[in-house]
């Protein structure tokens, strides 16, 4: 058993209508036929949504994502149509808000590895393969790859485990030149964001995107390169054969697993809510990441 701790109830505005209730974000479309995205300040962990929210996360996330949208247009056109606020929306829905283009959403989680961990490296410990991709002897948690890789994963409703397939069966699931097109733009978009990324001292282990089609043309939708959908890691503390620092939510995933937590993850009890401090330090890497990735104060 998994999912939301306590599900929100979905806000009401004048003219939207309420379409899903995501872990992070809720989506509506205004009656022009646009999509409203809008991310909230929720995270989730273990396939849970957790009782307690990250401030400003909602605004990190929407914010980075438009930083790297607009440095990835050449290689994938984004969704975003205009980030004004709807008539009639809640205030604090200023700067977490986007209006987007509705899209056909491709059922893949398009993931691009560059280093090995996570899920990753259990496959590989048990096999000396990732999603069927054979790989050298020798790696261990935190290894940077030969080249990077394209692992794509089934997207899961909320509460259950995306699972990684190989690249056959997303052949078999879009065909062969959708699948093809996907696997080709993860890795070159990967690719751009882990070098504009090295720039900055940070170190992209991993990253997952998703894509729809407008017409014939393939989209990035959803967010793209922050630290829910990517591992980032401090490039001068990076030490393949441990787990590495991050400035992502690993750190709450930690907390969760210690006993300091009291929650045993086998259980079907949901988990508990965050302390301050893990909350409060659970931000300033969000917002270290967004500062350090695009050289901006937050503000």
């Amino acid at each position: 058993m998994s999912g939301f701790v306590e599900k929100p109830e979905p806000i009401q505005v004048p003219g939207l209508t309420h379409l899903h209730t995501g872990k992070v974000r809720d989506l509506y479309e205004n009656e022009a036929g646009d999509i409203v995205m809008v991310a909230s300040d929720r995270i989730s962990a273990y396939d849970w949504v957790l009782p307690t929210v990250i401030p400003d996360k909602g605004r990190v996330l929407t914010r980075l994502s438009l930083w790297w949208f607009d440095r990835l247009a050449d290689l994938a056109p984004h969704h975003v149509v205009s980030t004004d606020l709807p008539v009639g929306a809640p205030a604090d829905w200023a700067g977490r808000t986007l209006v987007c283009t509705p899209l056909d959403m491709v059922p893949v989680e398009c993931v691009a590895r560059g280093y090995l961990t996570g899920s990753g490296l259990a496959e590989y410990d048990a096999s000396r393969t990732v999603c069927g991709l054979a790989l050298p002897e020798g790696l261990v948690d935190g290894s940077e790859l030969p080249a990077p890789i394209f692992t794509p994963a089934t997207k899961a409703a909320v509460g259950d485990h995306d699972e990684n397939v190989s690249f056959e069966q997303v052949v078999r699931r879009v065909g062969e030149k959708t699948a093809a097109l996907l696997r080709r733009t993860t890795l070159d978009v990967y690719t751009r964001a882990r070098d504009i990324a090295r720039e900055r001292g940070i170190i992209l282990a991993d990253t997952k995107f998703e894509f729809g089609f407008d017409g014939e043309r393939l989209v990035i939708a959803d967010e793209v390169l922050t630290p829910d959908s990517s591992r980032f890691w401090p490039a001068d503390q990076w030490e393949p054969g441990r787990p590495q620092p991050s400035y992502d939510k690993q750190y709450v995933r930690d907390w969760l697993t210690s006993p300091a937590s009291g929650w045993d993850r086998g259980s079907e009890q949901p988990p508990p809510a965050l302390p301050e401090d893990v909350v409060a330090a659970t931000r300033a890497r969000y917002l270290e990441a967004y500062e350090l990735l695009t050289g901006t104060a937050w503000s």
